[in-house]
Formats: C-alpha cells, structure tokens, sequence
C-alpha cells in the first residue's frame, strides 16, 4: 500500500517533456535576471533594477529584442556579453546546449532525453536527434562566424578594428538569432542605404528563420525534387512572404515623407526590402518605425504574428502553420474534401493542430492588447501601438513604436509574460499545462451542427 502511493506520488512529480522545455527557458531567464541587475553590468556601476534586468533578460532568451534600456550604453561590456550569451542560449535552445556538453563529456543520451531533444528542436522522429542537435551548433557557428567577420571588414574603417570585430561579432549573433539586439540607439538607420550590411543581416536572419531541418536538408539534397515536402513548403511560404512584405512596405511608404522623404531612390528600395522581410521576426530596424503609416504597421502586424518557420530561431504561428491555414481555407471554398499542396495531402490531425495553434495564438495577443490599453492607458490610447507592441512580443520579433521604455511596472509583466510564451509556443504551453491525456473508453454519436 505504501509502495503503490509512493509511485503515485513520484508519478506526479515526475516532470513531461513540454514542462522541461517550460523550466528549461525559465532558468536561464531568472539567472541572466540576477546577472544583469549586477553593478558589474551596468554602464554607470548602479544596478538597472531587477524588473529592467528581467526584461531585457527575457527579450534575449525568448530572441525578440525589445528593451527598456539602451544595450549600447545603459550596460557594460560584460552586461553585454551576458545578453548575447542569453541571446545565443535561448535562440539554438537549451538542449543543443546539454548534447553538446553531454557528447563533450562523454555522456549517454537516453530515450528520455532524445524525445525531449525532439520535441524543443520540432523533429519528426527520434531517429538522428543528437546529430541534429551538433548540426545545429556547428551551423549557427559557422554562420555567425562568416557574419561576423564580413561585417567586422566592412565597419573597421568607421569603428575601428578592436570594435568593429566586437559590433560584427554582436550584431552577427544577434541577427542569426532573430533577437533585434543592436549596441546603436537606431538600431541599423545608420546604414539604410548600404547594401552589404542590409544584404549580410537579412541573410542572417533568413537562415536562422527558415529553420534548422530546412537548412540541413539544402545541404544533403540541394535538388528541389529531392527535398521534402516540409522543406518546398517552408520555402514557398517563406520566399511570398518576404516578398510581399518588400512589395507593400514599398509601395505604401513610397508616400511617406517622414521616412522615405529624405532617402534617396536607392536608398528606398534597399529600405523597403529590409523592413519588408525582417518584420516576420528580426526585429531590426532601418528606418523610424513609430514615423510609419498605419496601413504598412498593419501589415507589419499580421507578417509579425506568422513569423518564422518551425524548428527555426524565430517566432510566431510559423510559416508552416500559415500555409496549412492559407489551404485548408481554399480547400473548403473549392469544395474539395482533401486539403492538398505540391502532391501530397495534410493529414487532418496537422490541420487541427494549426487551427489549435492559430486560436492560442490569437488568444494571447489580444489578451496581452487588452491588458496593455488598460494598464498603459495614460500615456498610450493609440490601439493600433499596442497592438503593435503585443503582436512583437508574441512573435519574439522585437520592433516597437516606442512603447517600450515607457512602459508601467505592470505593462512590462504583461510583455514578458507574452514574450515567454511566444518562445515557448502556444501548444507547447497548452501541452505543459494540460494534466497527462485520458484516453476515451467511449465516443458519443456525430450530430450536425451549423458553421458560418
């Protein structure tokens, strides 16, 4: 009798794999909470404040990029540091971490830990999940590393070599990271019209948001016939956002004297490229974000809240998500029973699971919205900045129309809360805590019910 409630009690206490991942973002988030609020980290030698530092710790290892305080002046170098060390742990994830020092150690990795790995990475199967997990470390260095040192070249004349590898280097994690963290108050305004720092931080950010898997499989397959379908539709998905998101942020802003006014024609297009594809979960900015016109932030809004693809450093609903979405919604106004896409058909377990994600989603950026008008309402009762802000956090993409410093005790709660769970994922949260699923011993008879 003993022994039976024993088990039940360690049964209990016995932890899934989702509320690993949960605790797994949690503990980095507190322990760089306590780092930055150090004297040591900040510029002036006074603590920033433990609420400051729990911002701008979670902004880094949820990769989003939104601060209370200035990075390149309101922190030390070793406040910095810390940031990109939270910045790097929180975007390639804190179990490709563990695989590596477990494989340094000479470490076994069980069945328990592969179906972990799996699940924080987005694998399909167990199958290959420690190789994947040293894939993804040995790409993101390699492509930080090559970032770093472009970029390092080209702003050595105007800072410095010394600085200029340490800006290359920062900027280079930051932006293959998807977290929009930048040591320059205007973010990268500076160098709107420069074509090979535009073209090497969106290379970045697009590598690090296509998703590990996708990146992997280019490399082994590199024939559009032979790659799998996950990857075709990353791509296809990936290519007509980015695209539309240049095209409208162009054509709208193209009017707006108070950002593309004083640019040159060049100088436009390289801007409207820019802010059209880091939008989806970079959080860079080029231009003055806050001077926009409502139609391009709306539309800002809606590519920040799909994101970036599954398994990837980025955020949102994912790219995937989206497209199941975009083609379940033309299958039923076709008719057609079958949702179906370059060949193949989704099952309907995957369409559910978006529908699932879409709604959870949805649900937490309005809520984080209507808490925010509530709290933030003295200074702010402009909805479309809030909105703004709320959408940014929940897609871990880090832009913001100038909200964010000014932002209540309890406005910034609000923010850290929905930047957690845009890292985590909404069904990861759900599945974290949910009680362990019952399965039915009986199912109740189908009945019709009208829809729309």
């Amino acid at each position: 009798m003993l022994s039976k409630k024993k088990l039940l009690f360690t049964q209990k206490l016995s932890l899934t794999s989702s509320r690993i991942i949960l605790l797994g973002f949690a503990i980095p988030i507190l322990l760089g909470a306590v780092l930055l609020s150090l004297p040591v980290s900040s510029a002036t030698g006074v603590s920033v404040g433990w609420l400051n530092a729990l911002f701008t710790s979670t902004s880094a290892v949820s990769v989003t990029g939104l601060v209370v305080l200035d990075t390149g002046t309101d922190f030390s170098h070793f406040g910095q540091m810390i940031i990109l060390l939270l910045i790097q742990i929180g975007g390639l994830g804190f179990m490709t971490f563990g695989v590596l020092i477990a494989v340094i150690l000479g470490k076994k990795i069980g069945l328990k830990e592969r179906l972990l790995i799996q699940q924080s990475s987005n694998a399909v199967t167990t199958q290959g999940v420690v190789r994947l997990s040293l894939n993804i470390f040995l790409i993101a260095l390699i492509v930080e590393t090559l970032g770093a040192a472009i970029l390092a070249i080209r702003w050595a004349g105007d800072l410095g070599v010394a600085r200029a590898i340490y800006y290359g280097v920062f900027h280079s994690i930051s932006a293959f990271n998807n977290a929009g963290f930048s040591l320059w108050s205007d973010s990268l305004s500076r160098y709107v019209g420069d074509p090979l720092v535009n073209i090497v931080i969106s290379f970045l950010f697009i590598i690090g948001g296509i998703g590990f898997t996708v990146i992997l499989d280019l490399y082994r397959k590199r024939r559009w016939k032979d790659l799998s379908f996950h990857t075709k539709v990353v791509l296809l998905t990936s290519g007509i956002l980015c695209l539309a998101g240049f095209l409208v942020t162009f054509t709208i802003e193209l009017f707006n004297t108070q950002t593309f006014g004083a640019l040159s024609w060049s100088e436009r297009i390289w801007a409207g490229y820019f802010q059209g594809v880091v939008t989806r979960t970079a959080g860079f900015n080029s231009i003055d974000i806050s001077m926009m016109l409502p139609a391009s932030l709306f539309f800002m809004i809606l590519l920040m809240f799909v994101g970036a693809s599954s398994g990837s450093t980025g955020g949102g609903i994912k790219t995937s998500t989206f497209a199941v979405l975009l083609l379940s919604i033309m299958a039923t106004v076709r008719g057609k029973e079958d949702v179906q896409l370059l060949n193949k058909r989704i099952p309907q377990q995957i369409i559910f699971r978006a529908l699932a994600v879409l709604t959870i989603s949805a649900s937490v950026v309005l809520l984080s919205t209507f808490l925010l008008t509530i709290t933030e309402y003295s200074h702010h009762t402009n909805f479309l900045v809030l909105l703004f802000e709320a959408t940014s956090a929940f897609g871990t993409v880090g832009m913001s129309m100038g909200v964010t410093p000014e932002l209540s005790t309890a406005g910034k709660l609000i923010i850290i809360v929905t930047m957690y769970i845009g890292r985590l994922g909404p069904l990861t949260l759900a599945f974290a805590l949910a009680q362990k699923t019952v399965k039915q011993k009986h199912r109740y008879p189908e009945d019709k019910l009208l829809i729309g």
